[in-house]
């Protein structure tokens, strides 16, 4: 990957110092899903994590945080905009042509200034490429494994999120200003952190555990059950990608953007037809998170990062 090189040198004091600097901050103006999407997103994969992976896991963790992932999933959004990190801002969303409804890894990933690899796309799988030395314990002191751990998990979620993967001219769903109710957003929000938030106070009483495991039930004895194998299913991390961008952007096009136009109000019509959708895709990113650990951590040999 192109940017490899960018990771930086810190020592792991000083890194896990960082962090817990770091978790202080408002979490505010975050562009991922919202920061109860991503810590959905790790529960969930810690849960199915194996043995071998559960181990690394929390071996990279700081200890702060008592082996708990979820607790840092939304650090590489809190960090972005901050000079040393500014390089990642790009890793978090791909732009698509407007209304081409696909994706094309060559055409698509790469930052404003055309340097290529740089969308959460190429960012899945540089990162998943630099966990997978774990296991040798590499001494190449470019990677530093726990922000790799970190920033997979955030980007898991990312790429699932569906304006994360939309249209270049409004970026993302960003500049089309609306309503959500009575109160004004705007498209990409509204999948971010909106829906989200509806469906935890009308339904669950503002409780995201319980929410959460509404959305654990549905893929281990619920509607999804049957379909999780298939989400399970990857070859090798750029098939992978290349899969889980054009659903996101798939699903933008017919569930996102369909019917929706600046300056209108969204309400309990686009809510409900779009909650099962959130809950999918933070199942989906759950589960696929927790597969590409296990697979990177595991003891099997399989390669998830040869080349096609």
């Amino acid at each position: 990957m192109g940017f490899c090189r960018g990771l930086l040198r810190m020592s792991f004091l000083g890194f896990v110092w960082f962090l817990g600097f770091v978790l202080i901050l408002d979490s505010g103006g975050v562009q991922g899903w919202s920061k109860e999407g991503h810590i959905m997103t790790c529960q969930i994969a810690q849960e199915l994590l194996e043995p071998e992976a559960a181990h690394a896991v929390k071996m990279l963790l700081p200890e702060n945080v008592n082996g708990d992932l979820s607790a840092l999933c939304v650090w590489p959004d809190q960090i972005r905009h901050w000079y040393k990190y500014r390089w990642t801002s790009s890793l978090h969303f791909i732009d698509t042509p407007d209304e081409a409804c696909n994706f094309d890894y060559d055409r698509d990933c790469h930052d404003p200034h055309g340097v290529k690899d740089m969308c959460v796309a190429g960012a899945i799988q540089n990162f998943t490429s630099q966990l997978s030395h774990y296991r040798e314990g590499t001494s190449d002191r470019r990677y530093n494994m726990t922000e790799a751990l970190l920033f997979l998990s955030h980007f898991m979620g990312d790429i699932h999120q569906p304006l994360h993967v939309g249209f270049t001219s409004d970026e993302g769903g960003n500049t089309i200003q609306l309503r959500w109710f009575r109160h004004k957003s705007n498209l990409h929000h509204v999948w971010d952190r909106e829906i989200i938030l509806t469906a935890a106070t009308d339904y669950y009483g503002k409780d995201m555990d319980l929410l959460e495991q509404d959305i654990e039930g549905n893929f281990t004895d619920g509607i999804w059950h049957d379909d999780v194998a298939s989400w399970k299913e990857c070859g090798n991390i750029f098939t992978c990608v290349n899969k889980w961008a054009a659903e996101s952007i798939t699903i933008a096009c017919k569930w996102g953007y369909k019917g929706v136009e600046s300056g209108m109000t969204l309400n309990d019509d686009y809510f409900n037809s779009r909650l099962p959708i959130v809950m999918k895709r933070i199942a989906q990113g759950g589960v696929r998170l927790a597969m590409v650990l296990n697979r990177v951590f595991g003891a099997s040999d399989e390669d998830m990062v040869s080349a096609t």
